[in-house]
Order: C-alpha cells, then sequence, then structure tokens
C-alpha cells in the first residue's frame, strides 16, 4: 500500500522556462540513469528480497522516494514549458521561449503531453524498464544499486553545470545530495554484510566445486601489441581471499575450432552446404 502528499518532496522553482532544459530533464525522469529506472529497480528488487525483512523495508522505502523524485522532476518539465507555443500564430511572436522551441525542445512536448512530462527519455525515447536489475541475490543488487546511484548523480551533476537558473540548480542540488545518500547506504548495507570483500564472489554460497578456479584468478592480456597493464588486478592475494592474481599474455585458446556438421535437406540452405 502506498501513500501520497499533496505537496512534492521538495520545492521545484523556475525562474525562467527553458524548453531545451525541459527536453534535458526527461533523462533525469525517463534515461537509463532516470528516476523511473531506480524506482521500479528497487521496488522489484524488495519483492525479492529474502532473509532480513530490514533490507526489504529499506528497498522499498527507498523506491518509493524515487517516485517522489519522478513528480517533482515532472513539475519542473512542466514549468520549464511554460510559455512555449501551441499554435503557429505564436510561434510568429518570436519571443525567447519560441526560439527555445524551435532550437532543439522536444516537439512531443507539445505533440503529445501538451506541454508536460513524459515516460521518456532526452530523445524521446520511452523507458522500456530493460535497465532493472533484481537478481534476489542482496549483493549484486547493492553493488547494482551503487552504479545506478552512481550514473544518477553523474547526470544530476551534468544538469547542474549546464542550466544558470537558480532555481533549477537548487532542486538538482537536492537529487544530488540524495542521490550521495543513496550510494552510501547500498554500501552500508554490503559492509553489514562483511563488507565487499566478504561478498565475493557472488553469489558466495557457490560450492568450489562448481568453479573451474584455476582459471579465476588471472587476468588475460589479449593484446598482441601491448604488455599486460600492471595493477592491483595483476599480482597479490585475490580481494576474495581464495586465490591470487597473476598474468596471462598471449594466451593460447583452449577451445576447438568450431566446425558445424552438414545442414539439414529442407533447411533452406544451398545444396553444396548439405
Amino acid at each position: 500500500m502506498f501513500h501520497h502528499s499533496s505537496k512534492l518532496q521538495y520545492t521545484v522553482r523556475v525562474d525562467k522556462p527553458d524548453p531545451q532544459f525541459a527536453k534535458l530533464l526527461q533523462q533525469a525522469i525517463g534515461g537509463i540513469e532516470g528516476e523511473i529506472r531506480v524506482a521500479m529497480q528497487y521496488f522489484f528488487q524488495a519483492m525479492g528480497a529474502r532473509g532480513d525483512d530490514r533490507i526489504r523495508n529499506l528497498l522499498m522505502s527507498t523506491a518509493t522516494e524515487e517516485l517522489s523524485h519522478i513528480e517533482f522532476l515532472g513539475h519542473a518539465v512542466a514549468l520549464n514549458l511554460e510559455g512555449a507555443p501551441v499554435s503557429a500564430q505564436e510561434e510568429a511572436a518570436k519571443d525567447p521561449v519560441v526560439h527555445a522551441i524551435l532550437g532543439g525542445a522536444n516537439p512531443r512536448h507539445l505533440l503529445s503531453s501538451g506541454l508536460s512530462a513524459m515516460p521518456v527519455n532526452a530523445n524521446g525515447v520511452p523507458f522500456d524498464l530493460s535497465h532493472v536489475y533484481a537478481t534476489g541475490n542482496v549483493a549484486a543488487d547493492m553493488m547494482a544499486n551503487v552504479t545506478a546511484e552512481a550514473g544518477g548523480r553523474v547526470l544530476a551533476s551534468r544538469l547542474y553545470n549546464w542550466t544558470e537558473d537558480a532555481g533549477m540548480k537548487d532542486m538538482l542540488s537536492f537529487l544530488i545530495a540524495r542521490d550521495t545518500m543513496h550510494q552510501q547506504q547500498w554500501l552500508a548495507v554490503l559492509e553489514e554484510m562483511g563488507g565487499l570483500t566478504a561478498s565475493l564472489p557472488v553469489p558466495n554460497s557457490t560450492p568450489e566445486s562448481h568453479e573451474a578456479t584455476e582459471h579465476s584468478y588471472y587476468y588475460l592480456n589479449t593484446h598482441l601489441d601491448e604488455d599486460a597493464p600492471q595493477g592491483r588486478w595483476a599480482s597479490g592475494p585475490s580481494l576474495d581471499g581464495r586465490g591470487e592474481f597473476s598474468v596471462k599474455a598471449q594466451p593460447e585458446p583452449l577451445g576447438q575450432k568450431p566446425t558445424l556438421g552438414k545442414a539439414k535437406p529442407n533447411s533452406g540452405a544451398q545444396t553444396e552446404q548439405i
């Protein structure tokens, strides 16, 4: 069950409407870095979280907060579209907002949504949920969540740098702060589970007898004209404590040539293939 307040989670103020910026804000709603993605990701993760109801509650609460972000971002899009033209006569007015519309704003904000937000990215492509990751494995999901929040914070930072509107900068500073918290809370879940190294490899419940461990910890250098890049991944103990990192330079392939047999009759192949 969900509850709704008539007030937005955070104040949204647009000092000077900018339809071009409304188009960019759509990425924060319906892009792969956007709020629809994380809201649905945390929601489905919550429904599949087993073993610790605190984590389920944390995920569900954060999913609901992300819905709140969709709401106030949608309001920001609508406010940035205030004054946009809805007719050819208005286009002839030649005011700054008209020039912004003609200069690259999303025409579907007029044609499809009546000057309001849509569940699409900055290119007008609908979000299709293909970037919602919910595995039922808490460690895998937390890592995916940190990545999602990092991408969202990168996007919010870029939007902040794009606009000169003080109201939009204020709203985006709030989103940047919440992305900071959400990165921290997902990492804190991993820490409660013993830390990142204790969670590795994911899933850490897979028996070693199911894994060809002789292939688990070498870096495979496939460059013909470059030495293997040296770093933490090239030598020393593995992060999970189960092995030692090493490097295989220009390794010999272990498999066979992928030769197929004859084609079947009536399969549509050439006679010479059958």
